[in-house]
């Protein structure tokens, strides 16, 4: 018994073979979903550890616990606010 990870599912060989949606996002990079109509960024798993970044995670832990209705990291922000967040994260 184990834990499953959203999009990995196992084959009939046993081994595990992720989702075209997992596919989409390139190694080191995860994908979020944000704004109103949920839209898609693909962002480098290193935004994880920044300071504006990890206050973006605390809303969304608040607003969704941790049941993302995307499957995938859902940022409770416009899109806009997001949009500035990243931008001053790649300036640094």
């Amino acid at each position: 018994m184990g834990f499953r990870l959203p999009g990995i599912r196992r084959t009939s060989s046993g081994r595990n073979q992720a989702s075209s949606k997992v596919l989409d996002a390139p190694k080191g990079c995860l994908a979020v979903y944000v704004g109103e109509n949920m839209k898609r960024f693909v962002i480098p798993v290193s935004h994880l550890n920044q300071p504006l970044f990890q206050d973006l995670l605390s809303q969304a832990e608040e607003e969704f616990g941790y049941d993302h209705p995307m499957g995938g990291l859902t940022i409770p922000c416009s899109e806009h606010v997001f949009q500035h967040i990243t931008s001053c994260l790649y300036g640094q």
